[in-house]
């Protein structure tokens, strides 16, 4: 058996899908431990692997952002993105490197499955320490000369005038959007006596799993070949979680339900969620809005509106017939492989490019903002209601998410770098997400 170490931001969206590998590896009677902050500790625990906890790193409480890093929420959109990369992401990635060290002195592993925003991870696989499994947890983003640079929330183009606009597009990122992060980045590698290199979608040199299926990502000619796409990730739900009053009207009420969703970061209720239960309003649908921590917020709620704090999408999600939503990754996820359609309205963090894959992939429809008048959605969710062509390619979406077992198939990958310590590739001749997910090599 194996010694694996999991690494991971302590944020809700980077921690949770790593929760099913990490009970699989350990079902598996491999030894994990996992590096994050102490909010999730317990969760960890509770799979039945140890805690290393951030030590040098800043810790942090994701739904309190503000209290550890003053003056990120005074930001909004692009200068957001900014200065997380500058103080959540990039400014700790020295602290996460000493703790990762630290950890594999004491504890020396033979891999580390790490969410694609521990950086850290890398650099210590760099400096000679153990071989990395880089998990996405955000769409595709890897440069790519058929798509624009990640966060422009661009459709992919992969003509002539196409790459010539993607090539023009990274250089002004590089230079512009994300120049401060290169400089950066630059700064600390070469602290590390490592070469400098531009801000990116990072790309792990041997191992990356994306948790969902080519149908949903833009198409690429030059997708590395030991990138796998596993299918869809879902946490499990927390135990002993009662359903509300109201659940019968889910199941047995006889109207559509729709569902709404404000995120776990971007949580002002009243950008999405109150839009959707004022425009729906009347209509002859019943209205669920997940995640509500404090109802008051909503003001009077529409007669056929309901809300909760939680509500385990499991079990809600084959009774609805529209999702709508700011974009989590995710959520969108879990919607499709229930064949459900999106409307996305989100254009913070990676909201754009979920919300514009939804759009490409025709399985929703993206609004293009975060605070969409009411009749917006109303018309929204009225084009997504019955036979349409999105409940259709919804469906199949839903089959092709359906045949992985994702779990399973990012432990097997993970238990291979484990094992050889080499790059481990798609197996010869197969297409990325190819239904035969045991062929798969490890690459000289």
């Amino acid at each position: 058996m194996s010694r694996i170490l999991i690494a991971s931001q302590p944020i809700h969206g980077h921690v949770l899908p790593l929760l099913p590998i990490a009970r699989e590896l350990l079902a598996r009677g491999h030894e994990v431990r996992w590096y994050t902050g102490r909010k999730y500790a317990d969760r960890v625990r509770a799979l039945g692997a140890e805690v290393e906890p951030f030590v040098h790193a800043r810790d942090y409480d994701d739904a309190a952002f503000g209290a550890t890093f003053p003056g990120r929420d005074d930001r909004a959109g692009l200068r957001q993105i900014q200065f997380d990369l500058e103080h959540v992401f990039l400014g700790q990635v020295e602290g996460q490197l000493h703790d990762l060290r630290a950890v594999a002195r004491r504890w020396p592993p033979d891999a580390v499955l790490a969410e694609q925003t521990m950086s850290a991870a890398l650099l210590l696989e760099e400096l000679g320490g153990p071989p990395v499994a880089l998990l996405g947890i955000l769409p595709l983003g890897i440069p790519s000369r058929d798509t624009a640079p990640f966060g422009l929330g661009l459709r992919p183009d992969a003509s002539p005038p196409g790459r010539w606009r993607n090539r023009a597009l990274r250089l002004l990122a590089d230079r512009v959007v994300f120049g401060r992060a290169t400089r950066q980045l630059g700064a600390v590698c070469r602290r590390l006596g490592l070469p400098p290199r531009p801000f990116a979608p990072p790309v792990a040199p041997r191992l990356m799993l994306q948790p969902s299926v080519p149908g949903f990502e833009y198409p690429r000619s030059d997708l590395p070949r030991h990138l796998h796409f596993v299918g869809p990730l879902f946490p499990p739900a927390p135990p002993d979680v009662p359903p509300p009053a109201w659940w019968p009207e889910v199941v047995v009420g006889g109207r559509p339900v729709v569902l709404v969703t404000q995120g776990t970061l971007a949580t002002r209720a009243g950008e999405l969620i109150v839009p959707t239960l004022r425009g729906l309003a009347g209509e002859d649908l019943l209205v669920v809005a997940a995640g509500v921590r404090d109802p008051a917020e909503l003001g009077e709620l529409p007669g056929n509106a309901r809300v909760a704090p939680f509500l385990p999408f499991a079990a809600l999600l084959p009774h609805v017939a529209v999702y709508v939503t700011n974009g989590g990754y995710g959520g969108v996820q879990q919607a499709l492989a229930h064949g459900v359609p999106v409307v996305a309205a989100g254009t913070t963090e990676d909201k754009a490019e979920v919300a514009g894959r939804v759009e490409y992939a025709g399985v929703g429809l993206n609004l293009r903002t975060n605070a969409p008048p009411p009749g917006q959605v109303r018309g929204a969710v009225r084009s997504l209601l019955g036979e349409s062509p999105f409940r259709r390619r919804a469906r199949e979406l839903g089959a092709e998410l359906r045949r992985h077992d994702a779990p399973r198939e990012a432990a097997t990958l993970v238990e291979t770098l484990a094992r050889t310590g080499r790059r481990v590739e798609v197996g010869p001749g197969l297409p990325h997400g190819a239904d035969d997910r045991t062929a798969f090599t490890p690459a000289p």
